[in-house]
């Protein structure tokens, strides 16, 4: 039964961080929309987002859930462009191999560059756990020492 609980409460928990995530959203494309910003609301959302996790503002706790959802289910989010080209084949007709061409590089490059980013972010982290560990090993041979 506390399973179960647990089990449900990772879900909720889950599906409210999702949903501040895509509250975020829809405010940077409210922003955008409303201050005429050159930039897209996606770029926006996720600067916003930073800045709060980097001030600590935001505790990553409050994300971590939503976020690693939504990074593992991010095929998903790549279905779209492939229905749509199938849907305008007389497109595809006319422009064919140079549209091809750019909707594979434009998805490899994200797919690139979000997998280069998430292995630099890994790789800090567990340097800075690394180091918390050894300056709390520290700490305790100085206290016992």
């Amino acid at each position: 039964m506390k399973s179960r609980v647990a089990n449900l409460k990772h879900i909720v928990q889950a599906l409210i961080q999702v949903g501040s995530l895509c509250l975020l959203a829809y405010l940077a494309q409210f922003l955008v929309e409303w201050f005429s910003l050159p930039i897209p609301a996606g770029v926006l959302g996720l600067a916003c987002l930073l800045l709060l996790l980097g001030l600590n503002w935001l505790p990553e706790r409050f994300v971590a859930l939503g976020a690693t959802w939504l990074l593992s289910e991010l095929l998903l989010f790549f279905i779209p462009p492939v229905v749509a080209s199938v849907h305008y084949a007389p497109i595809l007709e006319q422009y064919g191999v140079n549209l091809l061409l750019t909707l594979v590089l434009g998805s490899t490059s994200v797919l690139l560059i979000t997998g280069f980013v998430i292995d630099r972010v890994f790789r800090f982290e567990r340097r800075r756990n690394r180091a918390k560990r050894q300056l709390a090993l520290k700490s305790a041979q100085l206290v016992r020492g």
